[in-house]
């Protein structure tokens, strides 16, 4: 997919509804025979004019301009070039009654500077980041000079629009600087993945045409807000992808709630449908039984001695799950996968769900807790951390490194890394993937180049838990050797006075300011969880 700021491209524009015919309420003038009589000719009422489609209200649309700065994962300690970026966003009223501007996280996204201008004035307005929430794509801006928000009424938000509904889709999409305004039909609501955070949210497709630069701006149907345009789907023609109302919600909700932006949770657990009635036979199910089959409990789930594998989830909060993973969605027969039952639920909420348990009936209350993954799949707006001993660089493995092999990253990064970062477990939270990325070239460690890319599994045969239990256990070494146990059954060995002794003339022959990341130079700070894992597919987003 294509996220939709000026990064990329999206979808279609073919439906119009701007111009609908109406009925005349003037009776038609027929011919007739003249009269000769003295009675008064009928005069007829004056033409009524018929009425105009109520025009959309553009002043809250605000067009965004970011600076964005991205980290040199290959080298981390460098940032790459600055790039200037453009999207697209609208004034709304936050739930403490404040205006706010919405937009898409991916819109700004590592970004150092933000300025936004209103629809009809040439001045640009310096911003600040007040949320982003990366999962759902969506940002909440605020801006602390008085004048911009004069004369701008926020839009409202609405509902969750109708299959074959018309919308309009506001922005500032490429090939020019003026507003656009396109038109388009919804065409399918269901789970979606959204590609700027990897997870699998309520999505609205539409026909219209969303092109790079619409990222952030408005859809909207009888004057209110139904979703926010982000994302395409390349292999497709036009065919285009809104954030639906009850995801902004859920944001806004949060933030109220939290003081904070938490994420959308997980109870960690993976499940699969029971369509297949060999399956439903062996777990002893009634004809009048349906749901999924727990195959795997996360081992660091808060719910893990609540919930087992091989447990039958009948349903959840009083929605019945059918065998194909689906519940009853709004109206018209609709069904979606029963995750939107979780849509609504807040970090530490807790869910009734049905079991059924080797023959017997069960119910258990669990808890929704933070997504955690072992690799996480974004790290947006945070430094990398590294560390560097001896001319080796070690850091903490995450998605955006292995981009840094390009778009075919899954098939031209490391094999094994690509694979630990979409299907590896996190037995406990405080696991990272530590890996030799690079090696800075001395003679202490000439030799070694064939080891990059590989896990750091041992350091003097102890286990290594983490980047900065590495850290630790380099800095208290009293040993002669300091030995590195890697994977694929790599070996690196350095005498430990030698390598602590070449370690500044390398970082100066390198030009490397530090030998830490300045988050390991720090104490310890609280873990952030990461709030989604996986890899990216066709669909774009369209910044």
């Amino acid at each position: 997919m294509a996220i939709a700021s000026s990064l990329q491209q999206q979808k279609r524009s073919f439906f119009t509804f701007g111009n609908r015919s109406k009925k005349s309420t003037h009776e038609p003038v027929t011919s007739s025979p003249p009269v000769t009589t003295t009675a008064q000719i009928a005069v007829p009422p004056p033409l009524q004019l018929i009425p105009e489609e109520k025009e959309l209200a553009l002043q809250p649309i605000v067009k965004v301009f970011s600076t964005t700065t991205y980290p040199n994962y290959f080298l981390p300690w460098q940032m790459k070039a600055s790039k200037e970026t453009s999207g697209s966003g609208f004034v709304v009223l936050d739930n403490s009654g404040e205006k706010r501007i919405l937009t898409n996280a991916h819109v700004v996204a590592n970004q150092t500077f933000v300025s936004v201008r209103k629809f009809g004035s040439s001045t640009k307005f310096t911003a600040k980041v007040i949320a982003v929430g990366h999962d759902s794509d969506i940002a909440m801006l605020g801006v602390d000079d008085p004048e911009f928000w004069e004369g701008v009424q926020p839009l409202e938000l609405g509902g969750i629009p109708e299959l074959q509904d018309g919308v309009n889709v506001i922005g500032y999409p490429t090939g020019g600087d003026n507003i656009s305004i396109t038109q388009g039909v919804v065409s399918r609501i269901e789970l979606q993945q959204y590609v700027h955070g990897a997870t699998n949210l309520l999505c609205v497709q539409i026909d219209a045409a969303i092109n790079s630069g619409n990222s952030g701006g408005p859809v909207i149907k009888d004057d209110k807000v139904v979703g926010i345009a982000f994302q395409n789907l390349t292999s497709g023609e036009n065919i285009g992808f809104i954030i639906p109302v009850p995801i902004i919600r859920h944001f806004l909700d949060d933030i109220q709630k939290t003081g904070k932006y938490t994420g959308f949770g997980s109870i960690g657990m993976i499940c699969q449908p029971l369509d297949n009635i060999q399956l439903r036979k062996y777990f002893k199910m009634s004809h009048n039984q349906t749901g999924v089959v727990i195959t795997s409990v996360a081992p660091t789930s808060k719910n893990k001695s609540l919930l087992r594998k091989d447990d039958v989830v009948l349903s959840m909060d009083g929605v019945r799950i059918a065998n194909d993973g689906t519940v009853p969605f709004r109206h018209r027969g609709e069904r979606i996968t029963f995750d939107y039952v979780l849509m609504n639920k807040f970090i530490g909420d807790r869910v009734k769900i049905k079991l059924w348990r080797e023959g017997k009936e069960l119910e258990i209350e669990a808890e929704v807790g933070p997504r955690n993954f072992l690799v996480p799949v974004h790290a947006y707006d945070i430094r990398p951390s590294y560390f560097v001993y001896g001319g080796l660089v070690f850091t903490k493995l995450v998605q955006p490194y292995l981009h840094e092999y390009g778009d075919d990253w899954y098939n031209q990064s490391p094999r094994k890394l690509s694979y630990k970062a979409l299907y590896g477990e996190l037995e406990k939270e405080t696991h990272e993937v530590v890996i030799l990325s690079h090696i800075l070239v001395d003679e202490i460690n000439y030799g070694y180049n064939n080891c990059t890319n590989l896990e750091v599994l041992k350091f003097n045969g102890v286990k290594i838990e983490n980047l900065r239990h590495l850290v630790e256990l380099v800095e208290n070494n009293k040993e002669p050797y300091t030995r590195f146990d890697l994977d694929d059954y790599g070996l690196i060995i350095m005498e430990s006075k030698a390598a602590a002794t070449a370690n500044q003339r390398i970082l100066d022959k390198h030009y490397v300011p530090s030998a830490k990341s300045q988050d390991l130079l720090q104490p310890p700070a609280p873990k952030q969880e990461p709030t989604t894992v996986g890899n990216t597919s066709e669909r774009q987003i369209v910044a």
